[in-house]
Order: structure tokens, then C-alpha cells, then sequence
């Protein structure tokens, strides 16, 4: 028989090959998902160096070569790998949920004459309902909010079980996943913002402008259950945007947050904004002159 005849024998895959390759594909994916495009390219450059490394055949210049003209490529590669478009969608998506609760306040004030408090406590003044359950019916929640039982404390046997359940409105999307059904948007609670406990503070009563008093703020990894009566305080303003020990207002978006004022729009805020401009913005009723652009 001529072997040029012959045919070739059919592409045969070990088990250890397949895994490995299985293997290689999930960690791939990993990389994308923890670390954007960049985490692809990575993980690819990575491989790449490895092959080179053990590839027996292959001189040790070769090899250095080899290293050299991989690291330029890539090097020139990266920039198309721009992630700005991703973390401009993820910010946009957060104003987005922002505007959502904005329009469910408008709606509840429209409803009962008045912004829902803060929470609504217990006859001993504990703290019970939070003002994210108290919107729900108007955020297209209305099913979730029939389940609540309101006889029962946030964390009460019954309730405890929807607090699992967190509405992709309350998150947002560039925050660092983590454990439990956690909110990332928080009121300003205290006697100066528009936030009191087991009442809801009207129009009239923020004499400094809706549109010129803050309503919810970002807080990045804060660790509030969204069904759980506890917001920011006053207090915590005094930090600034982003600060080094964290608490206070923040965000996983670079160099600003996110910020919905009482009239439904939302504004970002930088790091650089004076902190007794941003004190006056969450106070209802200061009196504070601000200029237009803070």
C-alpha cells in the first residue's frame, strides 16, 4: 500500500487532555469575569509564556525572544482593549437604578403627600421597616411587597427569608460581589437631611430646593441588608467621597459617586467636592448658599 494513500488516523484526545483543556477554558472565563478584558489578555499572555517556557525543542535565546516579541505585542494589543466602554455601561446602569428609586419616591409622595421616613419603628422606637420595603409597590415591587409582613421586624422569622432576595435595583453593578443581598444606595438620615423615623418630610418642609437636596447616596461595600432599617448618617459626611477608611459616601466608579437629589435627578459627585458643600446638599432646610457647578 503507498503511505501517501494511506489515510491519516482519525484526532484522538486523551481524558487528561480533555481536563486539562476544560481546565484551561473555565479559567479563562474566571478571568473575564473577576478582571474584565484585561483579565483575558492576561490569562492568554500567561499562557503563552508558559508554553514557550517548557516547549523542550526550543533554544534558551529562542525562548528569550520568543518572551520579548510576545510581551511588545501584547503591550501594543492592549490599549484596543480599552475597558472604559464596560465601566462606563456598569455606571450607566447605576444611574439608571437611581433614577428608578428617584421616580418610586416621586410616586410615593404623590401617593401619600409626603417621602416615606426613613423607617418605621416599633411602639419601644425600634427601628423595624426600612424606606426601600416602603417603596417597593412603586418600583414595580408591588408582589414582593405583598409577601412583607409588617407585624414582624425586618429580621423576623418570616421576613428574613425575602431579605435573600435582593432587587437588582438596590445594587450596583460595579460594586465587588459579595455574600447576602447587600445595597449599595442609602439615605442621609438625621434631624438636618429629609430623612426622619416614622415620618415623611414634605416638599415644603426642604426649604432648600428639591433639586438641591440630596435624597440617596452610593455607599460601596456597605454591608446593609436592603431590607434592613439602616441608612447613612449625617455624620458621615463629614469624611468627604471615597475616603481611605471607607463608611462614608463612596462608590466602586473612579473618582466620583452617584448621588439622587429629591426631585429625581441624579448628579455625580467627585472626590474633590468640599466637604461643607456636600454637608449643605444633604440638609433640607440650612439655608447654605451654593454655587451652580459644585
Amino acid at each position: 500500500m503507498n503511505p501517501e494513500n494511506t489515510p491519516a488516523p482519525p484526532l484522538q484526545f486523551g481524558l487528561k487532555t480533555i481536563l486539562a483543556i476544560t481546565a484551561a477554558f473555565a479559567a479563562l472565563f474566571a478571568a473575564g469575569v473577576w478582571f474584565g478584558i484585561k483579565g483575558f489578555v492576561g490569562f492568554l499572555l500567561l499562557a503563552a509564556l508558559i508554553a514557550i517556557s517548557v516547549k523542550p525543542e526550543m533554544r534558551f535565546g529562542d525562548r528569550v525572544v520568543s518572551t520579548i516579541l510576545l510581551l511588545l505585542l501584547t503591550g501594543c494589543l492592549l490599549p484596543a482593549f480599552d475597558e472604559s466602554p464596560y465601566i462606563a455601561a456598569r455606571r450607566s446602569q447605576c444611574t439608571s437604578n437611581l433614577k428608578q428609586i428617584g421616580l418610586g419616591l416621586q410616586n410615593y409622595a404623590d401617593f401619600y403627600g409626603c417621602f416615606p421616613p426613613a423607617y418605621l419603628t416599633d411602639e419601644n422606637g425600634k427601628p423595624m421597616h426600612s424606606w426601600r420595603v416602603l417603596i417597593l409597590p412603586f418600583i414595580e415591587h408591588k408582589a414582593l411587597y405583598d409577601q412583607y409582613d409588617f407585624n414582624e421586624p425586618w429580621n423576623g422569622p418570616h421576613n428574613l427569608l425575602m431579605a435573600k432576595t435582593l432587587p437588582s435595583v438596590f445594587r450596583c453593578p460595579s460594586d465587588t460581589p459579595n455574600k447576602g443581598a447587600t445595597t449599595n444606595y442609602v439615605a442621609i438620615v438625621g434631624p438636618e437631611t429629609m430623612w426622619k423615623a416614622d415620618h415623611g418630610v414634605t416638599f415644603s418642609e426642604i426649604k432648600d430646593g428639591a433639586s438641591m437636596t440630596i435624597a440617596v447616596v452610593e455607599v460601596a461595600d456597605a454591608k446593609i441588608n436592603w431590607m434592613e432599617p439602616r441608612d447613612l448618617p449625617f455624620s458621615a459626611v463629614s469624611q468627604g467621597i471615597n475616603a481611605k477608611q471607607g463608611g462614608g459616601i463612596s462608590s466602586a466608579h473612579p473618582g466620583v459617586v452617584i448621588a439622587l437629589f429629591a426631585d429625581g435627578h441624579t448628579q455625580t459627585l467627585s472626590e474633590t467636592t468640599p466637604i461643607d458643600v456636600l454637608k449643605a446638599l444633604c440638609t433640607k432646610a440650612g439655608g447654605e448658599e451654593i454655587q451652580d457647578g459644585f
